[in-house]
Parts: structure tokens; C-alpha cells; sequence
């Protein structure tokens, strides 16, 4: 069979996704769990985008050494000087160009003729070929671009030094039989087609990227672009996880495959979750809550005698373990390592330790804690940022005869202890405006949300708040059996994340 290249863009696409913002350290984590999943390609970033894009690119590009480490740039000299100098140190270097190619965007936001184009095209490709064999090209808005004038580009930039042409549906305009007929018409009438492989990159308006993605694969494209739950530019990308496990179930239609260890997607299907902060969606394929749940009496009775009556995944070669290993208060550390091997997870000893104990405290409140519980355990205390200041206690009054009071102690960056109270509109507003008091960096709370990680009276509160300070959004998260409680660590949380920005950017 032949072998389909996973180009994961999480870290540049993904990223782009309004609020998803992700700081150096949790990049560089991500594509560590991206290189443990086997993706062939990591688009790290975009370098000349910002200086934060650069750092981290250059970082992964250091760090990560298994698959291609590829930057993105427009078609431009000093663009694409930025990503090579970004990617440089890579094993496996790429440098991905880009330039539109629809009329739309040529009359429109460009204002070039196709004579143009074509010309920066090429010699923009030209020039990323001075630093590595391996460059990639991107006609961008394809779908929407009339077939011949493609032809003429991918044929150019080919001749240039291009070994990957990428076909963008980049406002997720087409529909799969016309992106397959699309593709077809490359391989017959661009002559020199043999010396590049052939990818896509479908986004998902019309909820169509994971289907134009696919029937691209059909018609001879050997790359695929995609992310991790499906994140990306508006309403999206092609997501990693349904291709991949598309293409593994229904290896009968495709014929090809693909190098992802797919009992890694559950867990970096949550990291990519947890560090975003875009939960993701119960009825999801592949990874969702739901997507091994059954409900209805026939089908919990056809899977209890034949798991393949309905199903035709089995939850294991994603990770999610098919049987449920309950823990509680009487659980040892074995057990505890145990199901988190089972869920993906291998700590060092100092991690385990930490996270077990933190077991241990949930599981005298909680009867039983589910995979949902440990997961959430994991999420909070081993990923969090470095603290400037810690939250050490908190004390909330409120109902509706008094005037909501919360009283804050935080541990300073010098050690110090810090305390103060505040009166709110009710007792999370209070909280905050006692943290606000003694942290004292202006930024205004942009979102908030609470939901339940499981199920029943004691389950575990999860919150998730964005706060903005100077045009940037940071992101924090907390969990714990109080809300108030966790409502407090999701904004100590933010401000450390904002802090240590500060920090770094001197």
C-alpha cells in the first residue's frame, strides 16, 4: 500500500483559531506528543508572523527530532529568510510557501496580475530551494481558482525546486467531488507532477474538510494537512483524528496508510483540549465523550454480545481503555500508575508522586474517581505554569441576604505572605477582585465557564477564563470539587501565565 504523509499544522493553523493561544513551553509540549503520535510533518509555526513564533519554532525545531520541522512563509525574501533561519537547526528542515491565487484574492487583496504571481511563485520557491531540498509550495484559495491557471502554477513552481505542492480549500469553499475532479486534473495535465507529492488543506466551513481531505486521498494526493480535533482558522480544519481513523477502518476504499501510533489520539486529542481551552464537543468522532457511549437499549444489548454491532472502532486503538478500572480512597500507587499507563500517561517519579497525592485528597471526597477525575488531576498539576504567585487560601461568604465577601491569601514571589478581601456582585466577582488587589496587573475578564468532568453531586468542577491585557489573551484553567475553589486556581492560573509574558518579555 502506499503511504500517506500526516502533516499536523496544529501548532500554526490550529493556533490561529480566535482565542487559542498557546505560550513557547505548551508548543513545545504539544509537538513532543505530536512526534510520540508519528506525524511526518510539524508546521510549528509561522516565524516572521511575531518574535514568540520564531522562539518557538526555533525551539521545536532544536527539541524535536523525529518528524519534518516545517515553517511557513509568504512569498516573500524576508519571510523566507525568517523560517529558515527558525528551522535551520532541524533534523529534518521544510520551508512551506505560500501565495494566493484565485482572482478574488488577486484583484481584491493582492491587486497582481496572474503574470505576477506566477513569477513571485517561482522565484520565491527559487529561493527557499537555495537553503533546503525540502520545500513546499501552497496556491492559496485553489478551490475557488480556475483549474488551468493551477495547473500553470504547480508546473512552475515544480520546475523551480518545489518537491510538495499543497491545494488549499482555504475558505472551505469546495465540495468533494468537484476537490477530487480538482485533483484529478493535476495529475493529467501538469506534466511534471511525478517529481512532488501531492497534499491538501481543506477547512471546514461547509463541514466538509475531513470529506474533501478524503476524497483527495482517492484521487492520488499522498499528504493530508490537518490538526488535532479539527482546530484551526473559523470554523476550522480537517481534523488529524477522523482522516486517520478513516483511513484505518476503511483500508478497503483507500488503500494506503499512514505511520500514527493511533493508540496515542485520546491523549493528545485532551492535551491539545486542555492547553487551548476549546473543550471538545460529546458527539465528536473519534475522540468525543460520546463516541463510544450507547444509549439505546438494542445497541447496548448488540454490543454487550458483539462490540462490532455498533461499533466500528474498537475505543482501544485510540486509547480510550474498553474497560473501567474504578479507584478510590483505598486505591494504592500501583493501581494509580496502572490506569495511567492505560490512559497514555508516563510520569517520572517526582510527577507521580505529586499527582498521587492529589489523588489521594480527591478520593477522600469523591466514592469513585473516573478516567475523566485522573485526567483532570493530571491537566491542573503537572502542566501548570510557573507560579509568581500561589494561591494558599481562600474564604468566600455569600446568599441572598448578604453582600458577596471573599477573603484571598497568596504566597509572593519573595515568599511573602499576601492578604486582603473584597466585596463583589457575588462570590467569584469578590474572589477576583480580592486576587486583583494584591496582584495588581490590569486586565479585563473576557470569558468564563464552568462544566461538570463527571457525573453526580461530587463530581469535579472544571473553569475555564480568558483575561486580556494589552490586546493579549491568556488563558487559565482549574478544577476541583468547589467551583469557587476552582474558579480561584483558573484565575491564578491566567495571571501567572500573564506574569511570567511580562517576564520574558522583560
Amino acid at each position: 500500500m502506499d503511504r500517506l504523509i500526516i502533516f499536523d499544522t496544529t501548532l500554526r493553523d490550529g493556533e490561529q483559531a480566535a482565542g487559542g493561544a498557546l505560550n513557547i513551553n505548551e508548543k513545545l509540549e504539544i509537538a513532543r506528543q505530536l512526534e510520540r503520535l508519528g506525524v511526518d510533518v510539524i508546521e510549528a509555526g509561522f516565524p516572521f508572523s511575531s518574535p514568540g513564533d520564531f522562539k518557538s519554532v526555533s525551539l521545536i525545531a532544536r527539541e524535536v527530532k523525529n518528524p519534518v520541522i516545517c515553517a511557513l512563509a509568504r512569498a516573500h525574501p524576508d519571510d523566507i529568510d525568517s523560517a529558515w533561519e527558525a528551522v535551520k537547526q532541524a533534523k529534518h528542515p521544510r520551508l512551506h510557501v505560500f501565495l494566493s491565487a484565485s482572482d478574488i484574492h488577486l484583484m481584491y487583496q493582492l491587486r497582481k496580475s496572474r503574470e505576477q504571481i506566477l513569477k513571485t511563485a517561482r522565484d520565491m520557491v527559487a529561493r527557499a530551494k537555495q537553503y533546503t531540498d525540502d520545500v513546499e509550495f501552497s496556491p492559496m484559495d485553489a478551490s475557488r481558482t480556475e483549474p488551468g491557471y493551477i495547473y500553470q502554477i504547480v508546473e512552475a513552481v515544480i520546475d523551480a525546486g518545489a518537491t510538495t505542492v499543497n491545494i488549499p480549500d482555504t475558505v472551505g469553499y469546495a465540495i468533494p467531488s468537484e476537490f477530487g475532479k480538482l485533483i484529478r486534473g493535476i495529475f493529467q495535465n501538469v506534466s511534471n507532477i511525478n517529481q512532488a507529492v501531492v497534499s491538501v488543506h481543506c477547512h471546514d466551513d461547509l463541514g466538509l474538510a475531513v470529506a474533501n481531505s478524503l476524497e483527495a486521498v482517492r484521487r492520488g494526493a499522498r499528504q493530508v494537512e490537518c490538526t488535532i480535533n479539527g482546530i484551526g482558522e473559523r470554523a476550522g480544519n480537517a481534523s488529524l483524528e477522523e482522516v486517520v481513523m478513516t483511513i484505518k477502518t476503511r483500508q478497503d476504499l483507500f488503500k494506503v496508510t499512514t505511520g500514527i501510533n493511533t493508540k496515542q489520539i485520546y491523549r493528545v486529542s485532551r492535551l491539545v483540549s486542555e492547553l487551548t481551552g476549546f473543550p471538545v464537543q460529546p458527539n465528536k468522532a473519534i475522540v468525543g465523550a460520546n463516541a463510544f457511549s450507547h444509549e439505546s437499549g438494542i445497541h447496548q444489548d448488540g454490543v454487550i454480545k458483539m462490540p462490532i454491532t455498533y461499533e466500528i472502532i474498537d475505543p482501544r486503538t485510540v486509547g480510550i481503555p474498553a474497560s473501567s478500572l474504578v479507584l478510590g480512597k483505598l486505591s494504592g500507587r500501583h493501581a494509580f500508575r496502572e490506569r495511567l499507563a492505560e490512559l497514555g500517561y508516563s510520569l517520572s517519579e517526582e510527577d507521580l508522586s505529586r499527582a498521587f497525592t492529589v489523588f489521594k485528597k480527591l478520593a477522600d471526597k469523591k466514592k469513585e474517581v473516573t478516567d475523566r477525575d485522573i485526567e483532570s488531576i493530571i491537566a491542573q498539576e503537572l502542566r501548570t505554569v510557573s507560579e509568581v504567585y500561589h494561591l494558599d487560601c481562600i474564604q468566600v461568604s455569600c446568599g441572598d441576604r448578604g453582600i458577596p465577601t471573599a477573603s484571598v491569601r497568596l504566597i509572593g514571589p519573595e515568599g511573602q505572605v499576601l492578604a486582603d478581601a473584597a466585596l463583589g456582585t457575588g462570590p467569584v466577582d469578590a474572589l477576583y477582585r480580592a486576587i486583583n488587589r494584591l496582584v495588581g496587573v490590569p486586565n479585563v475578564l473576557t470569558e468564563f465557564s464552568v462544566k461538570s468532568v463527571t457525573e453526580g453531586i461530587d463530581a469535579i468542577g472544571e473553569v475555564l477564563i480568558r483575561i486580556e491585557s494589552k490586546g493579549v489573551t491568556y488563558t487559565g484553567r482549574g478544577a476541583d470539587t468547589d467551583v469557587i475553589v476552582a474558579s480561584a486556581k483558573a484565575y491564578m492560573n491566567a495571571l501567572n501565565r500573564l506574569l511570567a509574558t511580562k517576564k520574558a518579555a522583560g
